[in-house]
């Protein structure tokens, strides 16, 4: 078990140390992480494991009637709650840092936002939740899989959100973060397949990506 959290702690690390240090634009940065949070983990679970990929992504279609209700209540209430509150808070710096950080900009955010919602949701999902939680599971109990998984997928995010938001906003992104890390570990654990969280992440990041559409000014 400690050679298996290792792994994820070391691949977070340096996914940071990508973010922070080496800042290359968001195509090289996302080549990075799909060998870090898909290759790597896929033949430590295959072969150092021996232990099933393909059952992660298999999901009976009963079992997704939930998922989709949550997939269209999160979205609902983060669209709802910006356009509530986000009238009061500073959004301005968002746009700045995708500029200078991932050169990312409005003539290439609508790409970007595609590639976001699709392939960057199931990367994680794979990741936190099929090997940070449900592999791990194999290992120890179901809570501190629940909590080692939530928690790593929370202070992954810090590297990619440094200097975004006031740190009091920060914060409660980070506590966000973490409960819903805990909220999609307990969608999979019940079918054993991440297709519950990965419909669920890709809804609410959807919902964020338009929130960047507007802060883009493209609409």
């Amino acid at each position: 078990m400690k050679r298996f959290i290792a792994s994820v702690v070391i691949a977070c690390i340096v996914m940071a140390i990508v973010e922070l240090y080496l800042a290359p634009n968001y195509l090289v940065k996302s080549i990075c992480k799909g060998v870090i949070f898909l290759v790597i983990p896929f033949f430590y679970m295959r072969f150092v494991g021996h232990l099933s990929v393909k059952t992660l992504f298999t999901v009976k279609w009963r079992n997704m009637k939930v998922p989709i209700i949550f997939a269209v209540g999160v979205s609902s209430i983060i669209l709802l709650s910006y356009w509530i509150v986000g009238r009061y808070l500073d959004f301005s710096n968002v746009t700045i840092m995708l500029e200078e950080n991932m050169a990312i900009e409005k003539s290439n955010f609508l790409f970007v936002a595609i590639y976001i919602a699709i392939i960057n949701s199931l990367l994680e999902e794979f990741f936190f939740r099929g090997f940070a939680f449900l592999a791990l599971m194999e290992y120890t109990t179901k809570q501190i899989a629940s909590l080692f998984s939530a928690s790593m997928f929370s202070l992954y995010h810090i590297a990619m959100m440094t200097n975004w938001f006031s740190i009091p906003l920060f914060m409660l992104i980070l506590f966000c973060l973490f409960i819903a890390g805990l909220f999609f570990n307990k969608l999979d654990e019940k079918v054993g397949s991440i297709l519950p969280s990965w419909l669920v992440h890709l809804s609410a990041n959807v919902a964020i990506n338009m929130i960047g559409v507007m802060l883009f000014e493209i609409i």
